[in-house]
């Protein structure tokens, strides 16, 4: 079953794969491992929370997502400041500010419906 927030996240991962991939080339490992962790599991528990056996076990993995994208909002606010890797870092601060948008929205909506 294909979603809108879990394709946007899925692009959303690939795009800091591909940052880190880089980063990891000029030998920054600390920062840009936290940052793919926390960007791929936004998708990750987008797609464990379409296949929830509940409405309780959708609003979590949902919820976690959302964290996440927070989280990684975080890392890349970071890396920006610390001037990492030389990257325009506010296209992937825009999309990780969306997602955080859109899945905090997820779960409000849910949770009222409950």
């Amino acid at each position: 079953m294909k979603s809108f927030v879990g394709e946007k996240s899925f692009e959303f991962s690939l795009k800091v794969i591909e940052l880190y991939q880089r980063l990891k080339l000029k030998n920054e490992f600390v920062l840009s491992k936290q940052l793919l962790r926390s960007a791929t599991s936004i998708g990750a528990n987008v797609e464990e929370a379409l296949a929830a056996q509940s409405r309780r076990d959708f609003l979590s993995k949902m919820s976690i997502a959302s964290k996440e994208a927070r989280e990684t909002r975080y890392w890349l606010r970071l890396m920006k400041a610390a001037k990492l890797e030389g990257q325009d870092y506010n296209q992937l601060l825009s999309q990780a500010e969306e997602l955080a948008r859109m899945l905090t929205a997820i779960v409000k909506t849910t949770g009222k419906n409950r």
